[in-house]
């Protein structure tokens, strides 16, 4: 018993220092299956911003504006200001969340123009601007043109792309939390497979980047978030990590690295990084095969 509690002090002594910046897609609410109404997206909004506004925890949030929701855009204002007024920062994610691969180049960046409106009244409203955009399924173009083109877009428009390397499933579990006969479960089994998540990552940063990054989290607005955030948060200290800002991530030079992946997949930029170097990375764990079955058979 003293031998593996010794062991687990290790490990975690062995993780000091590490940082994460926490970003969460699909404001204001993902596609969970929960109610959409203003007054429940208010609740669990709420609920997933409280632990980062009482233990001021760095966090943005990254906007569709024409997601579907049951409320009008005065109503999206008011969620986004819950956001402000909890610390966090926000970001453009495009107004109805397009794939790249899908349409003309045209359509897309027009898209993420349409977005802009309401994210930029309600930062400007605290002095602050829009800065960053997430791509939409972190597909970034399926041509070197395109791919060139849209980045040359947003440096045109001002924009900082916002990369992801702790990419995972969480958005499954979130669909199947809402069901009744599997929330018992999820509550369970999500954090461990987002440990399982992390671990992975910080492996494959090693053997791609030479050393542990400040790792940028990737996980969507959902009542499962915002019920579990204070045990998922508890699991990121527990492996030494500290909260840090995306711009402060940003700013290590492993961000400066080459991302030379062009095709129609959307993964972590470590994969990315891995590719311009010709390493082969062991993928990260997907989720299990119950969580799998279950989402697509609720999302058919």
């Amino acid at each position: 018993m003293r031998l593996a509690v010794f062991l687990l002090l290790g490990a975690i002594a062995s993780g000091a220092g590490r940082e994460v910046a926490i970003t969460i897609d699909d404001l204001p609410r993902g596609g969970d299956g929960g109610p959409r109404d203003l007054s429940a997206v208010k609740s669990m909004t709420e609920r997933l911003l409280k632990p980062f506004h009482d233990e001021k925890i760095p966090l943005i949030g990254f906007v569709n504006e024409g997601r579907k929701v049951d409320f009008r855009p005065d109503g999206l204002r008011q969620i986004l200001d819950l956001w402000l007024d909890a610390g966090a920062d926000l970001g453009n994610h495009s107004y109805s969340h397009l794939n790249i691969n899908n349409v003309p180049l045209e359509q897309y960046t027009a898209d993420i123009t349409k977005g802009e409106p309401i994210l930029r009244a309600a930062l400007a409203a605290r002095g602050k601007k829009i800065e960053f955009y997430r791509h939409p399924f972190l597909f970034t173009g399926p041509t070197a043109q395109i791919k060139q083109q849209m980045q040359e877009f947003l440096d045109k428009h001002g924009y900082r792309v916002a990369p992801v390397t702790l990419d995972d499933g969480d958005y499954e579990y979130a669909a199947l939390y809402t069901k009744p006969e599997f929330k018992d479960r999820v509550r369970k089994e999500y954090v461990p497979y987002m440990e399982s998540i992390v671990a992975a990552f910080e492996n494959m940063s090693i053997q791609v980047v030479g050393q542990e990054i400040p790792q940028i989290l990737l996980i969507h607005t959902s009542q499962m978030n915002a019920d579990l955030m204070p045990d998922l948060l508890a699991m990121f200290r527990r492996r030494g990590y500290t909260f840090v800002s995306l711009d402060h991530a940003l700013a290590d030079p492993a961000y400066r690295l080459h991302d030379d992946y062009v095709g129609r997949g959307g993964f972590s930029w470590i994969h990315r990084w891995a590719v311009a170097k010709g390493i082969k990375t062991t993928p990260e764990p997907d989720p299990p095969s119950w969580v799998q079955k279950a989402y697509a058979a609720a999302s058919q």
